[in-house]
């Protein structure tokens, strides 16, 4: 795994909460829901799905922000920053926004989700589109050939 230059480091942007990553994304994505829509005020989120045990805040307090639901977004309480969510009932990742990263000249969605909510003429070049979320059984084949030919820090 030493292509993947790890680890990383980020924070968000005034800098009063900090992150690292010391883990490769099991998947880098793009949401076009209404719901990232508007939490990112953009046409659509971007993550990065990281192991849970490869994510750590180094500095600061993050706050639970957005629908306060099981699915947890945390957020800067400053800045008020959207910087990783923990999906409900998959405690296996941590969803980091990876434009938050110090370095994302290698940041690029290998699958996007909700396109049947995109934006016109939004389009996140993903090698692989979904309606929806990709059906489950989807997941480790694309895991695998992110692996193997996802982006890599330069």
């Amino acid at each position: 795994m030493s292509d993947w230059k790890l680890p990383w480091d980020g924070g968000c942007r005034c800098g009063q909460v900090r992150f690292r990553v010391t883990a490769a994304p099991l998947l880098t994505m793009a949401c076009h829901c209404r719901g990232c829509q508007r939490m990112s005020a953009s046409a659509y989120s971007l993550s990065a799905a990281i192991p849970t045990d490869g994510f750590a805040v180094t500095q600061g307090e993050p706050v639970i922000g957005g629908l306060h639901g099981a699915t947890r977004h945390y957020f800067c309480p400053h800045c008020k920053s959207w910087m990783f969510t923990r999906p409900e009932g998959l405690n296996h990742f941590v969803n980091v926004r990876p434009t938050l990263l110090d370095d994302v000249s290698w940041v690029a969605p290998f699958i996007e989700t909700w396109t049947q909510t995109r934006l016109p003429g939004a389009s996140a070049g993903a090698a692989h589109s979904y309606e929806g979320f990709p059906p489950f059984e989807d997941y480790p084949k694309l895991v695998e050939e992110y692996a193997k030919r996802g982006p890599r820090p330069g």
